[in-house]
């Protein structure tokens, strides 16, 4: 089986090394890694998640992922809920719970093992092999079961997930220094720096004395020249880390750059 999404669910299944191509978060996600290993890069860095290990990622934050089948050739093998803000508003407006100030705690909060969301996780592993099984009904009651075990657990959640609060207009310059080689839409570059895509393109043209496709194209092939003198990291693999969508377009756009094929660099 490969990723599957059942309702706000994803089951997740890959059985050789993998390289996520989705890299923004737009909705609050509880996982859990169920066999193998998953690493994560986000702009604060990297870490890897092994077996058994549980965390939930903040709505709204850039991040590439490597999952890596098990040592022992078991696949895999992750389950993720997506908490959306229709729903949490839903429920903030259910149980009555009062306005929450912007949250300015991390985006990512590994959750301790011990915990009861160990618990809530394995009562859905029947469905891993099974997803069909897994009803709109079930996907509403575990959603609801999931939410009301965080805010047990820390009290931070209350401000975690019921900060509804849209992004604000930020450091430009700063931003996308930090944020390039993530391979999003220009209109998400903007809606994270709390900017129309109109105003976005203004500013940054104002900052940057550039376009954002053609200065977001040529800090990628620098970062990628970079990774090809000073790592061994394969042309065929170093076009996902910097943002190109396939290898082909990395490969054409790096020469007429640069002038010579990426693959000069990893064989000198």
């Amino acid at each position: 089986m490969a990723d599957q999404i059942q309702e706000n669910m994803l089951f997740s299944c890959v059985h050789e090394q993998h390289f996520g191509t989705e890299q923004l978060v737009v909705n609050h996600a509880l996982s859990i890694v169920i066999s193998g290993r998953m690493e994560i890069f986000t702009p604060e860095g990297s870490r890897f998640f092994e077996e058994g290990k549980m965390g939930i990622m903040r709505k709204n934050t850039l991040l590439k992922t490597r999952k890596h089948p098990a040592l022992d050739g078991q696949p895999f093998k992750s389950f993720t809920i997506f908490l959306t803000e229709d729903y949490l508003q839903q429920f903030a407006l259910q149980n009555s719970l009062p306005a929450q100030e912007r949250f300015t705690g991390n985006h990512l909060y590994e959750i301790p093992e011990e915990s009861f969301i160990s618990g809530f996780f394995q009562s859905l592993l029947p469905y891993f092999d099974k997803p069909d099984f897994f009803t709109s009904k079930m996907a509403a009651l575990k959603t609801e079961e999931a939410v009301e075990l965080l805010l047990r657990l820390d009290q931070s959640f209350y401000g975690f997930l019921f900060d509804f609060s849209k992004p604000f207009k930020i450091d430009l310059e700063a931003f996308m220094q930090k944020n390039y080689l993530f391979n999003i839409p220009l209109v998400e570059f903007a809606r994270l720096s709390g900017r129309s895509l109109s105003t976005f393109k203004r500013d940054f043209t104002k900052i940057f004395q550039e376009s954002p496709e053609r200065w977001l194209k040529q800090q990628r092939l620098l970062e990628a020249k970079n990774l090809l003198q000073s790592t061994n990291i394969r042309p065929s693999d170093v076009y996902l880390h910097v943002g190109f969508e396939n290898f082909s377009h990395f490969s054409n756009s790096f020469k007429n750059y640069f002038g010579f094929n990426a693959s000069r660099l990893f064989n000198s």
